[in-house]
């Protein structure tokens, strides 16, 4: 029996497709996952949009070859996941802890004391960027921990990017007080 070259085809093209969302969910499932985090505040719900995302990517896969920014773009497909969550379920307050997003922060090489330093200081820069009104917030979390663009942020956030820019800057200075004031 003769197996079809359309059989081998299309088998040739399911693996292609796993290599692919294996390769993506390798190098990208971390970003994600704090971008979903930073958002919804809970990490099982930001592990379920992250998945989701994952799944979204399988679905519309015969349109990879379209994208020119992998990164922006799964950025921009969870970002409207936990939106469209946050939208849902608006029992949170956005005033939720940060201990667990300082605690997947990298600190890795340090002494035990140095480390406990870094986590402290982490901890007091996450408590005043929970501070900040939402849309600074959101941007200042694209721009400083996702190190997004001004105009990648502007395609993830749907804003123009003079907008993302002022924005930017009036999280800056608000952190700038805040860091300051604490000090004092």
């Amino acid at each position: 029996m003769e197996i079809p070259e359309s059989a081998v085809a299309d088998q040739a093209s399911t693996y292609a497709d796993e290599e692919i969302l294996a390769a993506l969910v390798s190098q990208y499932a971390g970003t994600l996952y704090r971008v979903a985090f930073s958002v919804l505040r809970n990490p099982s719900d930001a592990e379920d949009a992250v998945q989701e995302a994952f799944m979204r990517v399988l679905r519309h896969r015969d349109t990879l070859a379209e994208v020119r920014d992998q990164r922006v773009w799964l950025i921009r497909i969870v970002w409207n996941i936990v939106l469209d969550r946050k939208r849902r379920a608006k029992t949170r307050p956005e005033t939720d802890d940060v201990a667990e997003l300082a605690r997947v922060l990298p600190s890795g090489g340090l002494s035990a004391e140095a480390r406990a330093a870094a986590a402290q200081h982490h901890a007091h820069v996450l408590a005043c960027v929970e501070k900040l009104p939402a849309k600074e917030r959101q941007v200042l979390m694209l721009s400083a921990f996702e190190e997004l663009n001004s105009v990648e942020i502007a395609t993830v956030l749907g804003i123009t990017e003079s907008g993302v820019r002022s924005r930017l800057f009036r999280a800056r200075n608000l952190m700038a007080g805040l860091l300051h004031h604490e000090r004092k």
